[in-house]
């Protein structure tokens, strides 16, 4: 780390909200045409009902939150910080899908085959991917050296 100060632009804990959004956006939209155009369930698994895909994007949601906001500590942020963020919502993805199978009432070997499926189809690659591309969003967030919008009539000048 070294010892510049920070940009005056978005600080990371606004980045991290910025990019989380966009990430459960997308995620959510890209399970969602993925599955229209390959005509396959993101969750294959009958009986399980909307619980273990719902805690599924929340586990990855907070993986994802919390591998940005740890790699947004440094000064300047690395780009290279969006590999862990889709790795953490890949693994946040799987893990919540057996939690939330456990959850909603199926056994543990339903909730492991969900989250196999989850794993090696489409939905779990599609995660990974809006993860890392939401994680970079969240650097570039956090790396602008801009300040926020200003109006004319804010200015100091006294000249019309």
């Amino acid at each position: 780390m070294t010892n510049e100060p920070r940009p005056a632009g978005v600080t990371p804990p606004v980045a991290v909200v910025f990019a989380s959004v966009v990430f459960i956006a997308l995620s959510i939209a890209s399970l969602g045409v993925a599955s229209l155009v390959l005509d396959a369930d993101v969750i294959p698994v009958r009986g399980l009902g909307a619980v273990p895909g719902v805690i599924g994007q929340v586990a990855a949601l907070g993986s994802f939150a919390g591998a940005l906001f740890w790699g947004l500590r440094a000064v300047p942020p690395s780009f290279l910080t969006a590999v862990p963020c889709a790795i953490a919502a890949y693994v946040g993805e799987i893990v919540g899908v057996v939690i939330g199978a456990l959850v909603s009432g199926a056994d543990l070997a339903r909730g492991v085959a969900a989250a196999g499926s989850v794993a090696v189809g489409f939905a779990g690659p599609v995660v990974a991917a809006v993860g890392l591309l939401a994680a970079l969003f969240g650097v570039l967030l956090a790396r602008a050296r801009t300040s926020g919008p200003r109006w004319k009539w804010e200015d100091d000048d006294d000249a019309p």
